[in-house]
C-alpha cells in the first residue's frame, strides 16, 4: 500500500456513512472528485491499515470515497464506524498529506491505426459520427487541432486516484489547476471492443485499458507497455501482477510508431522495464505552485 503522512492542521471535514449489505462500509468523503478528497481516501486507508483491526478484510480508497470490507462476525459494524470515524477525524486535523510513491514514464502512440479502426467501427455510438475521438476531443475543449489536444494531454502529469473497474486499470486525474483539466464525455453508447493498452478518455478522467474488452472512453492512442501481467513474466511484476498503486504519478510520453514496435519487441522477449522513480509528493506544496511542483517531480523521472 502506498505511505501516507499527515502534518497537523485544523480543517475539518464532512463525509456521508453508508452501509453496502452485511460486510461493507462506504465512506464518501466528497461528492466531486479533486486531489484533497482523494489523498484524504488513501490517508484513511492507510492509517485504518496500520490500526490492524481484527476482521477488516479489505480496505479500497477510490477517487473521494473508501470502501471497507469486514467480518461482522469478527467485529461489531457499530465498532468498526467508531474506528473509521475516529482515524477520519485524525486525517481532518492532519491535511497536509504527503505520499511516498512513485512517478512512471508511459509511451504512447497517439493517433493511431489500432484505436482509430476500432473507432471508425463504432461511430454509430459517438456523439460527432465523422473524425476521430481525438478532434472530437480537441472540439470538446477549445483546441485548435488533435495535436493541440495531444499536448495538453502529455504535457503534465496525472495521479493515479483508484485502480480498478477491471483488473489493473488505473483512473488518472490530470494534475494542473482545475480551469485547465481536459473534460470529454464518454461514448453515448459503450463499445462492445477496445484494443488493449488504449489510452482513454472519460469526465475528467484518463486511463489505460489493462484489457481487451468493451468500454466507453475516448481513445485517443495506445502504449507498448503492459500495465497488467497475471504471469509476472517481466521484472515490473514481480511483487504483483498490476503495475500501478492508488497514488502513483503518470507521465504520459508521445511515440511514433518505430519507437512503439522497438518497445513492443522488448517487451515480448522479456527485457523491458518501465521507467520510474521513487517521489515524495505534498499535496500543500503541489496546491501552491501546480506547475513548478510538476516540473519538480519531472526531474526524478527525468534523472532516471
Amino acid at each position: 500500500m502506498t505511505s501516507v503522512t499527515t502534518e497537523e492542521t485544523t480543517q475539518e471535514r464532512e463525509s456521508r456513512y453508508s452501509w453496502g449489505a452485511d460486510e461493507h462500509l462506504v465512506v464518501q468523503i466528497s461528492e466531486e472528485m479533486s486531489l484533497p478528497a482523494n489523498f484524504t481516501a488513501m490517508a484513511m486507508s492507510t492509517a485504518l491499515d496500520e490500526r490492524g483491526l481484527d476482521g477488516i478484510i479489505d480496505i479500497c480508497p477510490a477517487n473521494a470515497s473508501l470502501l471497507v470490507r469486514f467480518d461482522p462476525d469478527v467485529i461489531a459494524p457499530a465498532d468498526l464506524e467508531a474506528q473509521v470515524r475516529d482515524v477520519e477525524a485524525a486525517v481532518a486535523h492532519n491535511p497536509h498529506l504527503s505520499l511516498e510513491t512513485r512517478i512512471f514514464d508511459i509511451p504512447v502512440w497517439y493517433n493511431d491505426p489500432f484505436t482509430n479502426e476500432t473507432g471508425a467501427r463504432f461511430r454509430d455510438r459517438h456523439q460527432r459520427p465523422e473524425g476521430n475521438d481525438l478532434e472530437f476531443a480537441a472540439i470538446e475543449n477549445g483546441l485548435p487541432s488533435a495535436e493541440a489536444f495531444i499536448e495538453a494531454h502529455s504535457s503534465s502529469p496525472w495521479i493515479a486516484s483508484m485502480v480498478g473497474f477491471v483488473a489493473g486499470l488505473p483512473f488518472l486525474f490530470q494534475m494542473v489547476e482545475r480551469e485547465r483539466q481536459l473534460e470529454v464525455p464518454k461514448y453515448l453508447r459503450p463499445r462492445t471492443d477496445t484494443p488493449e493498452r488504449t489510452v482513454g478518455y472519460g469526465g475528467c478522467f484518463s486511463c489505460i485499458y489493462s484489457v481487451r474488452g468493451a468500454g466507453g472512453y475516448q481513445m485517443f492512442g495506445i502504449t507498448p507497455v503492459p500495465i497488467f501481467d497475471p504471469e509476472q513474466r517481466l521484472a515490473d511484476f514481480e511483487e504483483f501482477m498490476v503495475l500501478f498503486r492508488p497514488g502513483d504519478i503518470v507521465k504520459f510520453r508521445p511515440i511514433d510508431e518505430e519507437e512503439f514496435n522497438r518497445i513492443r519487441a522488448d517487451v515480448d522477449a522479456g527485457t523491458h522495464k518501465v521507467r520510474q522513480a521513487p517521489v515524495t509528493f505534498v499535496l500543500e506544496d503541489f496546491l501552491a505552485d501546480p506547475d513548478g511542483y510538476n516540473a519538480h517531480l519531472l526531474e526524478a523521472l527525468n534523472a532516471r
